[in-house]
Formats: structure tokens, C-alpha cells, sequence
């Protein structure tokens, strides 16, 4: 077991002193000397320290002054007299006293723990950043580039309207916009709850758990051979069906030849 340090066996003699001090004025008794060089070593209750280690650090104390060949009567000296003639040794290589707690006790440090060690420090890079203003801004600015070209467009471009609609005569083929042609085209197959809301609910489903079903993180095209399949699919069935709307049906909506009969589209 280690040696006691010798602050602290001072510090716990004068702390039985100062409570002899203030236990002699209400008994009557008179207050022990300052000195307190005939005092007997205090016990293990009042110095808080085991009586074992002191009579340690008294045999210790004797050996470094008297020697390997030191008697047992050196180690037998007082506790006032091994204090007087051992303070200037231990004050050069004293630890600097700790901070007492409650009731004189005093805590030592058991170690030290790194800073580093309990810092969650992330060396990789990440390849993201925050919506604003990374994305925000440059949305914005596609957003004002996209309508200023409108505006610039429509101004030397005039729009290819026809003359004013005659309600007495409805057009022959009458189509919808070639954006929705496929949709027109799917009717002409199917019935309308099948044509206008089943497969088209089925197609926007399919979109929607796309990011779910591929969830490959690379941009190479030769990764990404399930999205670049399934994009391709979606809308080659989708031009098919414009075409043959636009080109391939004449009056009636029937199917014809637009080498033979003709083109039956206007923008």
C-alpha cells in the first residue's frame, strides 16, 4: 500500500485540533497548545485515517532519515517530532494539496480521459448538402432563365391558333392535344374505367415506388440497367401510342394509312 502523503496527515492533525479547540470552551477544559509536540498520534476516527497506514508512514519517515540500520526506537518516535524533523524533505517533493470535500475528506484522480476519445469525428466526406441555398437557389434560377425565354419566344413567335371554334360543326377526326393522344388512343381499346383510370393509376403507382425498388446509389448508365430498362419501357409505350394517333387515324378515329389516305393531325 502506498504512503500517505504528508499534507494530508497534517491536514487531518488540524482538523483534530481545531475540533479539540472548539469542544474545550464547552466542557470548561482549557484548549491544547498549538505545538502540540507531546500530543499522542490521533486515532483512526479523529485523523480519518486508518491507524495502519499512519504507523506505515511513520516507519517509512524513519528509515529515509536513520538508514537501513535505523532501531525500533526511531521508529516509536512521536507524531509531533517525526512531523518537525520531516517537513522540510517533503516540502520539496509534496504533491500541492487537493481541494477537501465535505467534512475534511479529500478525492484523488484516477484518471485522465483523452478529448479525443469521446469525440464522434467523421474524416470521410459527404456528398450532401443543405436545400438552402445550394438547391433553392439554382431552382430559382432555372425557374426566372425558363420564363424569361417564354417571354422572349412569345413575342417574336406568334402561337399556331386556328379560326374561332364552330359549334354547329365538330371537326372530323376530332383529337386531343398530342400529349394526350396516347391516353385517346387507349380508349379506342379498352373501356374507360380500364383506359382513363386503371392503367393510367397503375402507371403513376409504378413511378412512385420506383426510388424504392431501385435504390442503386451510382450515376453510370451501366449500373443502372433496371431504371434505365424501366424508364425506356414507359416510354416507348407511351410514344407508340401518340403516334399512332397522331399519324395513323383519320375520320371516324378509324386506322388508316398516312401514306394512302393522308395526315389527320394539326398541331
Amino acid at each position: 500500500m502506498a504512503e500517505i502523503p504528508e499534507h494530508l496527515r497534517k491536514r487531518a492533525e488540524e482538523a483534530r485540533r481545531k475540533a479539540e479547540a472548539n469542544k474545550a470552551p464547552d466542557s470548561g477544559g482549557a484548549a491544547p497548545p498549538a505545538g502540540g509536540g507531546g500530543d499522542a498520534a490521533p486515532s483512526e476516527a479523529e485523523s480519518r485515517i486508518p491507524a495502519s497506514l499512519l504507523e506505515r508512514s511513520k516507519a517509512a519517515r524513519a528509515r529515509a532519515e536513520g538508514g537501513p540500520g535505523a532501531s525500533a526506537g526511531g521508529q516509536a518516535t512521536g507524531t509531533a517530532t517525526a512531523v518537525a524533523t520531516a517537513a522540510p524533505a517533503a516540502a520539496g517533493t509534496a504533491a500541492p494539496p487537493l481541494a477537501a470535500g465535505p467534512g475534511g475528506h479529500t478525492q484523488r484522480l484516477l484518471t485522465v480521459v483523452k478529448s479525443g476519445s469521446i469525440q464522434d469525428i467523421k474524416a470521410t466526406p459527404q456528398d450532401k448538402v443543405h436545400v438552402w441555398p445550394h438547391l433553392l437557389a439554382v431552382e430559382f434560377v432555372a425557374a426566372l432563365s425558363c420564363t424569361a425565354f417564354l417571354l422572349v419566344f412569345s413575342i417574336f413567335v406568334n402561337a399556331p391558333l386556328l379560326q374561332l371554334a364552330n359549334f354547329n360543326q365538330t371537326p372530323n377526326p376530332s383529337k386531343a392535344p398530342w400529349y394526350f393522344l396516347g391516353l385517346q388512343e387507349l380508349l379506342t381499346m379498352f373501356h374507360p374505367m380500364v383506359a382513363g383510370v386503371t392503367i393510367p393509376g397503375l402507371g403513376l403507382v409504378a413511378l412512385i415506388f420506383a426510388p424504392y425498388t431501385d435504390r442503386n446509389p451510382s450515376h453510370k448508365p451501366e449500373d443502372r440497367k433496371f431504371a434505365i430498362s424501366l424508364f425506356t419501357l414507359f416510354l416507348m409505350f407511351w410514344a407508340v401510342l401518340v403516334m399512332i394517333g397522331s399519324f395513323f387515324r383519320g375520320p371516324g378515329f378509324n386506322f388508316v394509312f398516312p401514306w394512302n389516305d393522308g395526315i389527320f393531325f394539326e398541331l
